[in-house]
């Protein structure tokens, strides 16, 4: 099980930056391509991101790459240049349409089958970045059998809509419930914006805990501090899965005896109760697997 709690993005022209990430505790390490890169300088972090993909994920880490949206013509050479079996996914700025998804798979499985890898392997998370792609998000959701997650990227969805974006958050409120329900509907993790003010970890840590409510599962980052807090909002607490547990212990007996529900601690269990508690526990799991308690 992948684990996308925190997605810290690297400028991929950084190169003391990349070697800074070896060291990173995030979920998945995101080297970018788009916006953190002058057009001027795109093809020398192509070359710099080849080269540090193979060296991150020989250190465990999981690698995506950011590349330049499908309507800038740079999207082609990126994956060209940055698609190798270490790499694990990819994440699309800008996306607007279904179309816009067919369009990146295809390119995608060309440089999959281009450099060795088996089509289908990499993963997608496009980003919703525009009224647009909001009203599309269900369609783009849907688009193609790679995709993971989707994430939204406020700043230029603020951008498109004409409003300032505020520390509360309130404007982006929409666009989050469309993008989680969307993401669970298409059975794929819905994962939030960066948080722009990497000094003040108390919103951080506020602003992870109400999109965790709103159904997200992680969040990007843009700076290595705010790793461990979102790490540590994104995973169940130890009482969480405890009564997981006892769900499916409970539920799984009741099943055995011939019957669809139970309760447990005073509260109905039903199948639709059972799997969320499963999911649960092969969270916790999976993070305890990859973060083993000290001692």
């Amino acid at each position: 099980m992948h684990l996308y709690r925190s997605l810290v993005f690297v400028p991929g022209i950084r190169e003391n930056m990349i070697e800074k990430a070896r060291g990173f505790q995030a979920d998945v390490i995101v080297l970018d391509l788009e916006d953190s890169v002058p057009p001027a300088e795109k093809e020398g972090a192509r070359q710099i991101v080849r080269r540090a993909i193979p060296a991150l994920a020989a250190l465990g880490h999981t690698v995506h790459v950011r590349v330049n949206a499908v309507g800038s013509g740079l999207a082609r050479d990126d994956l060209a240049a940055v698609v190798c079996p270490e790499l694990s996914g990819i994440t699309l700025p800008k996306a607007e349409s279904a179309q816009d998804i067919r369009d990146i798979d295809v390119l995608i499985r060309e440089q999959e089958m281009e450099h060795g890898v088996k089509p289908g392997t990499l993963g997608l998370i496009p980003t919703i970045e525009s009224a647009r792609g909001v009203l599309r998000c269900e369609e783009i959701c849907q688009a193609s059998t790679r995709l993971v997650a989707i994430t939204l990227g406020a700043d230029d969805y603020t951008a498109d809509m004409g409003v300032h974006r505020t520390r509360e958050g309130r404007e982006l409120d929409y666009a989050r419930q469309v993008i989680a329900v969307c993401a669970r509907a298409s059975d794929i993790l819905a994962l939030d914006t960066p948080f722009a003010d990497f000094r003040d970890e108390e919103g951080l840590v506020r602003e992870s805990e109400w999109v965790r409510s709103l159904g997200f599962k992680g969040k990007y980052l843009i700076h290595p501090g705010q790793i461990g807090p979102v790490n540590r909002v994104f995973c169940p607490a130890e009482e969480e899965v405890s009564y997981a547990r006892r769900v499916v212990e409970a539920f799984e007996e009741a099943l055995a005896k011939g019957e669809g529900a139970v309760q447990v601690d005073g509260r109905m269990v039903d199948l639709p109760v059972a799997k969320r508690s499963r999911a649960l526990i092969e969270l916790a799991e999976a993070i305890e697997a990859r973060e083993p308690p000290a001692g």
